[in-house]
């Protein structure tokens, strides 16, 4: 299985840190996945730390738990 970057995001922890994240789906679906099913998503941080998606705009680093919520996008004007 080869996963292919599909998006980026920045999110933000308690302490105000900003963590960017990329979101990942698998481009060959796995032996026990369903002919026509939605491709697994997954997320990592830039620095290659998984990251567990809990709902749209909150998430959490595996490896020490720590929360992070999706920061809003940003539209540059002209």
């Amino acid at each position: 299985m080869a996963a292919v970057l599909v998006g980026q995001f920045h999110a933000r922890d308690a302490e105000g840190r900003v963590y960017s994240v990329h979101e990942f789906q698998e481009s060959t679906p796995a032996p026990d996945q369903q002919a026509g099913s939605d491709p697994v998503t997954t997320y990592r941080l830039a620095i290659g730390d998984r990251v567990n998606k809990v709902d749209d705009n909150q998430f959490t680093l595996v490896q020490s738990g720590i929360i992070l919520l999706r920061e809003p996008e940003t539209t540059a004007s002209s």
